[in-house]
């Protein structure tokens, strides 16, 4: 298999890590606007005959489509921030991503309406995707991604009848060295975090709430414990309901009250806005300054410890006609991502779906035409393959 990556940033770089030690990636070629990151994630791999760098603006779809053509890959992975997916959505054949199309609230009430909903441009072509046998495969990172496959396979192994299905996202993650860290693109941490949180029930569709409501305390598996998590808009309540029978759907990350605060303050001053401003005659994105302020997140994984758990919390009855509450979770350690790989464990952990994925679709065991999400395919063939690269997922059984 022949992929072109767009992006050669913390993820796009985990991405080439893993893909590098698997056989099934014959060519992989590494596009970013700053050429010399994607150069320098080439040369630390050191294999010319397998992974080359492109320089190329994933804004303009005219670039993205001429360096298709010149690189001819069986697959485009979109490993960009979630604002340029259009372009690379727009101009690929069969194309993957680990985040869907941005939002835009309710005009008039953003707290009890959706707007734009995430994924919605992309989705709302799946018709022409689908007519021309193409695939486009949204949402394969982790959450969405991995995700959304435990909510699949609950449905299909687990449970008779889905109650709700809640992704629920936690760590003990420390990075030493900084009052303020994050172990993710902030630009698109202030996005989601910082939306209207989406929730869908069977009875009421899809409604919004306050950023940061319905706070729960949630007892995350192997030593991590006890962590508040708070609602966030995600994709998964988009994709779940479109394929997974159950009653209800929410996403709940474990933020702390510390990350909460600096976010509501970025907020309260306007920072966390796309709008350009002008700053001594120059029009900046104050957003873009907060991200450019901050260290980079690939670059924190030497100076941090702890793990981070994805996980999905599926409630109702079993399929032996009891009650069951039932949490399918993956953990990944900071120490042993950086030691065997070199990415920092939020990285590696949200890069690892799209090469299992690409795998799969290589080998025929997934395949299908338009815009799927994760929950579209068997799970069972990826959470075997997952257990193969050394990563498998726990199940944890709740009272």
């Amino acid at each position: 298999m022949r992929v072109l990556v767009v992006g050669a940033g913390g993820v796009g770089a985990a991405f080439a890590a893993i893909a590098q030690r698997r056989p099934a990636f014959t060519r992989v070629v590494m596009a970013d606007v700053a050429l010399e990151r994607a150069q320098a994630v080439v040369e630390r791999l050191a294999e010319p005959d397998r992974f080359a760098a492109e320089r190329v603006d994933a804004s303009s779809e005219a670039e993205l489509v001429e360096l298709i053509g010149r690189v001819k890959p069986d697959a485009v992975l979109n490993a960009c921030d979630p604002r340029f997916n259009e372009p690379i959505f727009d101009a690929a054949f069969t194309y993957l991503d680990m985040a869907m199309t941005l939002s835009h609230p309710h005009p008039e009430r953003p707290h009890e309406l959706p707007g734009t909903m995430l994924g919605e441009y992309q989705l709302q072509r799946n018709e022409a995707w689908e007519e021309a046998g193409l695939l486009a495969l949204v949402g394969i990172g982790v959450e969405p991604g991995l995700s959304d496959i435990f909510a699949r396979y609950a449905a299909d192994e687990l449970f008779s009848k889905i109650d709700e299905v809640g992704v629920r996202d936690g760590a003990d993650l420390v990075v030493e060295g900084y009052d303020f860290a994050p172990t993710f693109s902030i630009w698109t941490t202030i996005e989601e975090c910082l939306n209207p949180p989406l929730v869908w029930e069977r009875e009421r569709g899809f409604y919004t709430t306050p950023p940061f409501s319905e706070p729960e305390v949630f007892e995350f598996p192997e030593g991590i414990g006890a962590v508040e998590c708070v609602n966030v808009e995600h994709e998964e309540v988009v994709l779940i309901p479109r394929w997974v029978d159950c009653a209800r759907v929410t996403f709940k990350y474990g933020l702390g009250q510390e990350f909460i605060d600096v976010l509501s303050t970025l907020h309260k001053l306007g920072l966390d806005s796309t709008d350009p401003v002008s700053v001594r005659g120059a029009q900046v994105a104050p957003r873009d300054v907060v991200a450019a302020a901050l260290p980079d997140p690939a670059t924190l994984g030497e100076r941090m410890t702890g793990r981070t758990c994805a996980g999905t919390w599926v409630t109702g009855t079993g399929k032996d006609g009891r009650p069951r509450s039932t949490y399918l979770y993956h953990v990944v350690d900071n120490e042993t991502t950086m030691r065997e790989y070199g990415n920092q464990a939020v990285v590696w952990q949200t890069a690892i779906n799209p090469v299992v994925a690409l795998e799969l679709l290589d080998r025929g065991e997934w395949k299908g035409a338009g815009v799927l999400g994760p929950e579209a395919f068997p799970p069972g063939p990826f959470l075997e393959l997952l257990e193969e690269y050394g990563s498998a997922h726990g199940v944890m059984e709740l009272s």
